[in-house]
């Protein structure tokens, strides 16, 4: 899961769980907090009433009889006010839950009872708010603040995963930089613009470390090019008089096929010298890429090569070329190899002839185009696809040297060209060359 909505999930989980604790307290609350409210209500009416008396007497609310109870309900019966002389002379001033007969309905009240004493008389005097109302007023509260708090939870969810989102971008930045780098020295040094000094902090390290390892690489691919070099002179020499030897007839037949056998030996370290040198200029950019040419014709030439050798082994080609492809800004020679070392593969390693042919087919696929060169042979593990590319990694073969799919790899990376191989034991072998429109 990405950063950002870590965060969002994280400033979510907490704001719910605040949520919950305050739905457990909030029926408590409301409760204690409407009652006080309530109380506080009857008290400012009592208030009311009694500078009411204090103006008019209490002749004024009671017809002018003293001997009378005086009272009213309000039309849907939630309040009401009654005021009548007391039987007993103790003063009360106090709040309680009772029932009152209104018509023939028994309602419960929180009623506000007061006694005071007028004239030597004392007058009770009653305040009431029926419990319906009580409750209906929490329950609209419950119910406004339950509205508030889903909009207050979404709202935040809302701006937490839009802050996230752009506090991160720095970071999708880096990471983009990272993915399109396919070496460190095309890695985009663009400093970061952020207000957040961890990140700028980061591309910045990232930006030295790539600088770094960009000089190792550099300098482990100017000693592999300065030993190469080095040793190609004394091994040219070598191979030079063993095949003087042979040629001058001096030697026996025992003698001279030793003689045979180093020659071959040498041949082949001149031929791992001049992949490691290739390897090494490629690697380096000392190769131009300045030509233009049809890659349906640089595929018909490599086909050509390479269909004498398949035929020899009783392999069929197919090759099928849908594509129209112009490449520009390339190097034909380092191209040629590239698709020459990618179908010998595929040839040497094709196994039983009957098993299937050895499919070439160019196409266009969206914006990009591609070859696909496939075979039935044995096929590979996951594992050892991931080795294919690697250097002196060979498969079961004691033909060549491990470095045929290396130099393909690398003048695939030289011409910004993907590769990508689907193997499954017993199933052979896919190599997919994708070429951007740009190439």
């Amino acid at each position: 899961m990405k950063l950002r909505y870590k965060l969002a999930w994280y400033n979510l989980l907490t704001k719910l769980l605040f949520v919950l604790v305050f739905l457990l307290v909030m029926p408590f609350l409301l409760e204690r907090v409407n009652l006080i409210q309530t109380d506080n209500e009857l008290i400012g009416k009592r208030e009311q009433v009694m500078s009411l008396i204090g103006e008019f007497g209490v002749e004024g609310l009671m017809d002018g009889s003293l001997n009378q109870a005086f009272g009213s309900y309000n039309i849907l019966k939630q309040e009401y006010i009654s005021l009548e002389p007391a039987l007993s002379d103790s003063l009360w001033n106090y709040i309680e839950v009772t029932q009152r007969m209104v018509g023939d309905e028994i309602i419960d009240y929180r009623v506000l009872n007061y006694s005071f004493m007028v004239d030597g008389e004392t007058y009770l005097l009653e305040i009431g708010t029926s419990l319906d109302r009580i409750y209906q007023t929490e329950r609209n509260i419950r119910t406004i603040t339950l509205i508030l708090l889903a909009l207050f939870v979404i709202i935040s969810f809302a701006a937490d995963t839009t802050l996230a989102r752009i506090l991160t971008l720095p970071l999708d930045f880096i990471t983009r930089k990272l993915k399109e780098t396919r070496s460190p020295a095309l890695y985009d040094k663009t400093p970061l613009s952020s207000s957040t000094t961890d990140f700028v902090y980061l591309d910045q390290t990232l930006t030295e470390l790539m600088q770094k390892i960009d000089e190792l690489f550099t300098r482990e691919r100017e000693i592999t090019a300065n030993i190469s070099h080095e040793l190609l002179t004394p091994v040219s020499v070598l191979q030079s008089r063993l095949e003087n030897l042979i040629s001058n007839g001096d030697l026996n037949e025992q003698d001279a096929e030793k003689v045979s056998e180093s020659l071959r030996t040498l041949h082949r370290l001149k031929g791992i010298i001049n992949s490691l040198l290739l390897i090494a200029r490629v690697e380096n950019h000392q190769f131009l890429k300045n030509e233009s040419f049809p890659l349906n014709a640089l595929i018909r030439e490599v086909y050509e090569e390479i269909e004498p050798i398949a035929r020899d082994k009783g392999l069929e080609l197919n090759l099928r070329l849908d594509c129209d492809r112009h490449l520009t800004n390339a190097n034909r020679s380092l191209m040629f190899t590239l698709l020459f070392n990618i179908l010998n593969n595929a040839v040497k390693f094709s196994g039983n002839p009957a098993a299937g042919p050895v499919e070439i087919h160019c196409f266009r696929e969206e914006e990009t185009f591609k070859v696909r060169i496939s075979d039935h042979g044995p096929g590979i593990t996951e594992g050892q696809a991931d080795e294919l590319f690697q250097r002196f990694k060979k498969r079961s073969s004691p033909e060549g040297h491990g470095l045929g799919l290396a130099i393909a790899k690398s003048i695939a990376d030289f011409h910004d060209i993907s590769i990508r191989v689907n193997s499954k034991p017993g199933q052979g072998t896919t190599f997919l060359l994708e070429f951007s429109a740009e190439a």
